[in-house]
């Protein structure tokens, strides 16, 4: 999750992942103001900070790499300010197992 001040809504994007379907969660803190990493380190994710504002852009490759070298076999980009609905993971993660396709926007 690319994370910029969204302590208002980490918890319930968080809370509506369906259970099972992510091994990690992980979020990285684009120089956020409020509380964003204090929740994200309550609810146990894995969290990574970026000391100054990289930028959307800067912040989504910091995503992709370090998913990458956690081991990722899938990374699904879901953005902590609910601006998707993080209840559709399952089903995208599902769709790129199956092999049905290679990318799901």
């Amino acid at each position: 999750m690319p994370a910029y001040n969204a302590a208002a809504t980490l918890e319930r994007t968080v809370a509506d992942i369906p259970n099972g379907s992510v091994d990690e969660i992980l979020v990285v803190d684009d120089g956020s103001q409020d509380d964003t990493v204090a929740i994200a380190q309550r609810l146990g994710l894995h969290v990574i900070t970026h000391e100054q504002n990289q930028g959307y852009g800067g912040n989504q490759k910091t995503c992709y790499r370090q998913a990458l070298d956690m081991g990722a076999d899938f990374i699904v980009m879901i953005h902590p300010d609910y601006q998707y609905d993080s209840r559709v993971i399952g089903v995208a993660v599902e769709i790129l197992r199956l092999g049905i396709c290679d990318c799901v926007l």
